[in-house]
């Protein structure tokens, strides 16, 4: 039966971390389940603390993946119409372009939101790169913690 959860449990790894580039899928959700599968075995391998401590980090980073690109707009100088634009054209990219309206969808938004606050054309593209910096930095933070439970998984069999 172990076989079966750790088959299981890399196809779940696997998944996540193509979850963390593919915007469609939910990486670091996926790349824990894996840790659930594992957590079947009898024994468990994992303590319910270090289980509970990587729930809320997988919560806490999925939550941030869509709240860093508003906050990259703001950095690179965006306004709270950029702000609100960036927030906007992630919801729509999301619902209307999925994959890759998760990235577009903010970028244009912020440049749609600073043109309409007046800004030139050069200050609303900053706003808009921020928040392209604020995807990427999500994407990193996602790989990050897909790749560290990816080591716990391995460790544990080893």
């Amino acid at each position: 039966m172990e076989w079966l959860f750790i088959t299981i449990g890399i196809i779940l790894l696997i998944t996540g971390l193509i979850g963390c580039i593919a915007p469609v899928l939910p990486g670091p959700p996926i790349s824990y389940g894996a840790l659930l599968v594992l957590q079947l075995m009898d024994p468990a391998p994992f303590t319910s603390d270090f289980m509970v401590k990587w729930a809320l980090i997988v919560i806490a980073v999925t939550v941030l993946d869509y709240v860093v690109p508003i906050y990259g707009t703001k950095y690179f100088g965006g306004t709270k119409k950029g702000v609100w634009g960036s927030a906007v054209g992630l919801v729509l990219g999301i619902v209307f372009f999925p994959p890759f309206g998760i990235i577009i969808g903010p970028f244009i938004g912020a440049v749609v939101g600073e043109m309409i606050e007046g800004k030139e054309l050069n200050a609303a593209f900053r706003s808009g790169f921020g928040s392209f910096i604020g995807f990427l930095t999500g994407t990193i933070m996602k790989l990050a913690v897909s790749v560290i439970i990816t080591y716990h998984f391995i460790a544990t069999l080893a």
